[in-house]
């Protein structure tokens, strides 16, 4: 196997977004803006929720984590894109690459789980409210988010212990601006039936169900919803969730419309760009669309505001 190697590969080369020239300097300025934003917008949402007694509930503690989620998710992919960008350069180790997807597949799924546990925290508190404080204790939710970790961990290290087996080229080209397992598996060189068949099991226990479980808690929310009589303990019910439900929208309606662009048109660079809205973009936004919308995390923020000095 000539040219090929597999426990030395020499690197990777990023393709990234773009070869021009004329648009690096731009990309490097949207990214860096777009990477502080979600950086200081999350760490608000942190630091209001954590400071404020109003605010130390389970759903909060959950938004908590989701925050520190969102920075971690887009800290193991701008970066580094960041660096080649001002570098000119599109290298990333082999090593580098394994770590950079096995962090990736953890804070992803951490994500699809913390949004599916908030949709169910949603369902317990509307539809049995005088259970709400029995079952969501405090042991109860920190044991929750301490298995979906374990959960996130096992599954991404086993995806990254299968890749090493894998053969790749001595100079391999992923066309994205980050490893992403289904790139990685496109460029090597050995089978990867093995690998697919784990792709698609961690896809239906990390998006499929969580998926289904957020289904299924809306259902019954909106079916409890239509049972009441006043619109206005309808609308007061449903606002509660109104945010955590454009955080749904947000992330699976980008997160769809990456693979459905990638099945339609065949692009690896079209399916590259439109990654961006799910790695990028929703942790971006979710800050603004809690603290816009949530009259609570808009106190807590304002408080925290007035303590610092001046």
């Amino acid at each position: 196997m000539e040219g090929e190697n597999h426990t030395e590969v020499l690197q990777f080369l990023l393709l990234g977004l773009s070869d021009d020239p004329q648009v690096q300097l731009p990309l490097f300025g949207m990214f860096l803006s777009m990477y502080l934003v979600t950086v200081l917008g999350n760490l608000l949402i942190i630091l209001a929720a954590s400071s404020d007694s109003h605010l130390h509930t389970p759903m909060y503690f959950f938004l908590s984590n989701l925050s520190f989620v969102d920075i971690c998710f887009t800290s193991t992919t701008v970066p580094k894109m960041l660096v080649n960008i001002q570098a000119q350069s599109k290298d990333i180790s082999y090593l580098q690459c394994l770590i950079q997807a096995y962090f990736f597949m953890v804070f992803a799924g951490m994500d699809n789980l913390l949004i599916s546990i908030m949709a169910f925290d949603r369902f317990v508190a509307i539809c049995h409210p005088l259970n709400y404080t029995t079952i969501r204790n405090s042991q109860f939710i920190s044991l929750l988010v301490l298995i979906s970790w374990i959960i996130v961990l096992t599954v991404s290290l086993v995806h990254v212990l299968l890749i090493k087996w894998l053969t790749f080229s001595r100079v391999t080209e992923i066309p994205h601006f980050f490893c992403e397992i289904t790139q990685i598996l496109k460029v090597a060189s050995s089978d990867t039936f093995i690998n697919n068949i784990t792709v698609y099991v961690a896809t239906a226990l990390l998006g499929v169900f969580p998926a289904a479980g957020i289904l299924f808690s809306y259902f019954q929310i909106v079916s409890s919803l239509l049972k009441l009589s006043s619109i206005a303990s309808k609308f007061k019910a449903f606002s509660t969730c109104g945010s955590h439900l454009c955080v749904v929208c947000l992330f699976y309606g980008t997160t769809l419309g990456v693979y459905l662009s990638s099945a339609v048109t065949h692009s690896s660079h079209g399916s590259t760009v439109a990654s961006v809205m799910y790695t990028v973009v929703t942790p971006m936004l979710n800050p603004f669309i809690y603290s816009l919308r949530n009259k609570d995390v808009k106190g807590a923020l304002g408080r925290l505001i007035k303590t610092c000095p001046p």
